[in-house]
């Protein structure tokens, strides 16, 4: 039997959403979750700084894991390192991207909001997807670091006043034209952890989507006629492990991770 896992890549905790969808179309697959906590935030860091870190790092996590795929489940990282590191690995890599094709489908004022980290937000991917996907569309950015903090604390088991989420994305919706949004794309993968608060938090009704689904997709078309073990094990790995990584320890539970190390 393939024991090989997936191997799925955050800075943060954010990933745990694609590891959620990733778990519903492949229940049997082992995964290893890793979290670069020594390098946490990646969205306040130079373009330098994780187009260096990330592709190093994850050579190192597929000589010591053996994964049959990685996912970069993590906007920042995907829209700064992905060619970097499918330049460098010689295994299938899945990147993360914004979900503007799909805001835009689906958007009926053709105001959308693209929510996610100051990096993120300003690269010129983000340009690209919205010329050729959105075109017909104002497409209104926010870079918010405080709400990737936020989603941190969520899971560590930190209950934040909803006011600071309203903080968080003020400067997303109080935009010229913020108040005609109807889809706002969560850029983040940390976002969609806080999917609540953030629908309590808008100023007014709004739709929010995220790229889970579609990542779960392509891994499962990836891995289509594999083996997979009867009973899957998976982990948790932290670039360095403190109280704060202790603290998540019920949180990973709930996707079935019950082993956390550090590399």
């Amino acid at each position: 039997m393939d024991d090989r896992p997936l191997l799925l890549f955050d800075s943060g905790v954010g990933g745990l959403s694609v590891l959620a969808a990733t778990q519903t179309l492949l229940p049997r697959a082992p995964l290893v979750y890793v979290a670069d906590s020594a390098g946490f935030p990646y969205g306040t860091k130079s373009e330098l700084e994780i187009a260096a870190r990330v592709p190093a790092l994850l050579g190192r996590l597929a000589e010591r894991y053996g994964p049959r795929l990685i996912v970069i489940a993590c906007n920042t990282a995907s829209t700064i390192a992905l060619g970097a590191v499918r330049a460098a690995l010689d295994l299938p890599i899945v990147g993360t991207v914004p979900a503007i094709k799909p805001a835009a489908a689906i958007s009926e004022t053709r105001v959308i909001g693209v929510l996610g980290t100051d990096a993120t937000v300003r690269q010129p991917y983000v340009d690209d997807l919205a010329a050729r996907f959105a075109g017909d569309c104002i497409v209104l950015r926010h870079g918010s670091a405080a709400l990737v903090e936020l989603a941190e604390a969520k899971l560590q088991g930190e209950r934040r006043p909803i006011a600071e989420y309203r903080a968080a994305i003020a400067g997303l919706f109080d935009q010229p034209g913020g108040e005609r949004i109807d889809v706002v794309v969560n850029a983040c993968t940390h976002f969609p952890l806080v999917a609540e608060e953030l629908a309590e938090a808008a100023p007014h009704p709004v739709r929010f989507i995220d790229g889970a689904p579609g990542i779960a997709r392509r891994v499962a078309h990836l891995t289509e006629g594999q083996d997979w073990p009867e009973t899957p094990l998976h982990r948790a790995v932290f670039t360095r492990f403190g109280d704060a990584e202790r603290h998540l320890a019920p949180a990973l539970a709930r996707y079935g991770i019950n082993r956390a190390e550090s590399l």
